[in-house]
């Protein structure tokens, strides 16, 4: 099993069914691993975006994704950030529309501001209990502070904070910005669920979703399959591939679900807790663009 960093889409024309325009797309969100991220060690940006529980408190997190390439950076071995407390944030403790807006100039600001004069690095920012936190990383932290509160002129309605440590490990990036394998299944499944829009799905119809798993074993497959067949999905098939070291015993299962993310990751997510305790791979999910 070959496990890429991106999500495979291969648009098949010409399936039709009655007063429903649907093509057949692979729509596949495999895993990526954090070691297969490591290769090259080059950075490329790449904003993404999930949610997480931070302090038993609802959390929004947006991190590039790229500097896993690259971290720790030897020559930016301080953690930076800035917290601003929002002035009508939801009952969750996230932002209103309205309010994103403004946070987005502040944040623009802040980021040019301090990027630009201390050669630091900007990797995410977090949304949680009425605040909205920016996270930098830099080598030398005395001008910082300075630097936030010029960017914060201006912005007198919002009471804010600022401060830094050294983290050399850059753990405040790995280990709470970085999306966990769990985390990062979620968004995949937003970016297949993203190209079904693109092609034209309003997600209004369930369909037929099909999910790939494999196993080190015969006995964990079957075991697998036993489990499902009780939520309701069905056998499509299953093969044994010797090329597959790791997981030779390939199975693919299916059941007619929505495709929504909210509603995909309900039964994604289960689906990919069952495989590791299986000791499983789960390996993706495929369906069809509906066009109505």
């Amino acid at each position: 099993m070959t496990v890429i960093k991106m999500i495979l889409v291969q648009v098949l024309f010409g399936m039709a069914a009655c007063c429903v325009n649907t093509q057949s797309v692979t729509l596949h969100a495999q895993p990526v691993r954090k070691e297969n991220l490591l290769h090259d060690k080059e950075y490329t940006a790449e904003w993404e975006f999930y949610f997480s529980t931070v302090d038993d408190k609802l959390g929004s997190i947006a991190v590039d994704l790229g500097f896993h390439n690259v971290a720790p950076m030897q020559d930016k071995q301080n953690v930076a950030w800035v917290s601003i407390k929002l002035k009508s944030p939801r009952e969750d403790g996230l932002t209103t529309a309205d309010e994103s807006v403004l946070l987005g100039q502040i944040e623009d600001k802040v980021v040019e501001k301090v990027s630009s004069a201390l050669n630091a690095v900007y990797v995410g920012r977090l949304t949680s209990d009425g605040h909205r936190d920016f996270y930098f990383y830099i080598s030398d932290t005395t001008l910082f502070g300075k630097l936030v509160k010029e960017a914060m002129t201006g912005y007198d309605q919002y009471q804010y904070e600022f401060g830094a440590k050294p983290d050399m490990g850059w753990e405040g990036y790995l280990g709470f910005l970085y999306p966990n394998p769990q985390q990062f299944q979620t968004i995949l499944n937003r970016r297949v669920v993203d190209q079904l829009e693109k092609g034209g799905d309003k997600l209004t119809k369930a369909r037929e979703v099909s999910h790939w798993i494999y196993f080190k074993t015969e006995a964990d497959r079957n075991s697998f399959l036993q489990k499902v067949r009780k939520d309701g999905f069905s056998l499509l098939s299953s093969s044994y591939d010797q090329k597959l070291t790791a997981f030779p015993y390939k199975l693919v299962i299916t059941r007619v679900d929505k495709v929504d993310w909210q509603s995909v990751n309900e039964y994604v997510i289960p689906l990919w807790r069952l495989a590791s305790e299986s000791n499983g791979d789960y390996d993706g999910w495929e369906t069809e663009i509906i066009k109505e």
